[in-house]
């Protein structure tokens, strides 16, 4: 696709000169001859690039260009004089023109400076693309309460500079949370540097962290930057923060304070702008009390708390994580989809989720690899694995086939949510998703009716 430029000047001579010479080279070229009219033709031209005259009468360049950034026509703008001075090319570009130069005009120089815009805006867009995809990827599943004030808060507190503390259990998705608040903020662009703080051994944690010179130690045969190097004017993220040791966590705490650190066995002093954000499973309040955790770091840390919910917390959540995952399994494993029954599905919420998300999201996996039918019922839950029945294995029960085994599951579970409903039948019936006609012939079936 050719690339749109918009010529503006009062002087006809300049428009037809510069027209056919960008034409000649490849450009879709439109002109106008005042302000109006150019305002007229950013809307309906759309061009990239804008070649704007500063003295015209009426509406000069300089309204021009005032008027378009107030529009917001995403376009990028070359000015032109014939009087120019420093004041003039100093207010161009303080209002957001790319350039500023003088008539007679240089082709040459318009031809270096449009692939130069040019470049940019495709670079600009590759990037803008890629962050959109990204954040699509990592896009937080679930509509429950919890889950909606958590992204309301990450939706406030990602625009800021502000470090983020973010605590849960272990699998609810704590570094999805990070990088929601980093690609959702102005340091997009910019490094997302992960460490994990659990994974490091104790004495190999400060140089991964600060990097080492040349001969820190044995076998530092060249220099080598650290996490904080890479970091630089970008994010880093610190996982399980709870499980550094006091030494390292006091080195972490100055770099924290002087937004500096030396690297193992150098001198020189490197300063770096970071965005940090933490993350534990822990309780770093107990862990101060235990004398474990410094209590000047966790303060420090600690600016913006964020919880991320258990499963069991967010139960409602479940049939869309699970459509979710059906979805990276279609879509990138070339499975076909499959369907939870009624049954299977409020069995999968009821379950109490040790591992969070983590172990959800391996159960579809399992599901997909395992279970031939389209179809998912409730004996294929615990075929993969799922301990739903009261932590007991179906092959373990005293069932002669599949179809008994079946009925007595079928059994034993309408028997306990009825329980749990103090016999209330319509309740019931509302709580496992069944009408209430069907439940009571399964009631009859299975003698519970006495």
């Amino acid at each position: 696709m050719k690339t749109k430029v918009l010529i503006v000047d009062d002087e006809s001579s300049i428009r037809k000169v510069l027209s056919g010479a960008l034409s000649d080279e490849g450009y879709l070229v439109e002109v106008a001859e005042n302000g109006k009219l150019a305002l007229e033709k950013m809307l309906s031209f759309q061009p990239q690039v804008v070649l704007l005259d500063i003295w015209m009468p009426e509406m000069d360049g300089i309204q021009v260009l005032k008027k378009a950034k107030e529009l917001k026509y995403p376009c990028e703008f070359i000015m032109m004089s014939g009087h120019g001075t420093i004041e003039t090319a100093v207010q161009s570009t303080k209002l957001g023109a790319w350039d500023f130069f003088e008539k007679p005009v240089s082709l040459e120089r318009i031809l270096i400076l449009l692939k130069n815009i040019i470049s940019y805006q495709e670079e600009r867009q590759d990037k803008k693309s890629l962050l959109n995809k990204l954040r699509k990827n990592i896009a937080i599943i679930g509509d429950s309460t919890k889950m909606k004030a958590l992204k309301e808060r990450i939706a406030r507190v990602a625009p800021s500079e502000s470090w983020v503390l973010i605590t849960g259990g272990n699998g609810t998705g704590k570094e999805l949370v990070a990088q929601n608040i980093h690609y959702l903020s102005p340091r997009a662009g910019r490094p997302f540097i992960e460490v994990n703080c659990a994974a490091i051994p104790e004495d190999l944690i400060e140089s991964e962290l600060f990097g080492y010179e040349k001969g820190a130690f044995t076998g530092a045969v060249r220099a080598k930057k650290g996490k904080f190097d890479f970091a630089d004017r970008g994010t880093i993220f610190l996982d399980e923060i709870g499980d550094m040791s006091l030494k390292t966590q006091a080195k972490i705490l100055r770099i924290l304070q002087e937004r500096r650190f030396e690297r193992v066995g150098g001198n020189e002093s490197i300063e770096v702008d970071v965005r940090v954000l933490a993350a534990t499973n822990k309780d770093l309040k107990a862990e101060i009390e235990a004398g474990r955790f410094r209590e000047d770091l966790y303060y420090r840390l600690n600016v913006i708390p964020l919880e991320v919910p258990s499963l069991t917390e967010r139960a409602d959540d479940i049939p869309a994580l699970i459509s979710h995952f059906t979805e990276l399994m279609t879509g990138f494993g070339g499975y076909r989809p499959k369907q939870f029954t009624e049954q299977a599905m409020q069995i999968t919420k009821e379950y109490k989720w040790p591992g969070n998300v983590r172990e959800l999201k391996n159960f579809v996996e399992r599901i997909y690899i395992l279970v031939p039918n389209d179809m998912v019922e409730i004996e294929d839950l615990q075929y993969v694995g799922l301990p739903i029945f009261e932590n007991k294995p179906l092959v373990e029960l005293a069932v002669a086939n599949f179809r008994e085994a079946r009925a007595q599951f079928e059994r034993e579970y309408l028997k306990r949510k009825i329980e749990e409903n103090e016999g209330n039948i319509s309740k019931t019936a509302e709580s496992i998703g069944l009408e209430r006609s069907y439940l009571h012939r399964k009631i009859k079936t299975y003698g519970l009716d006495h």
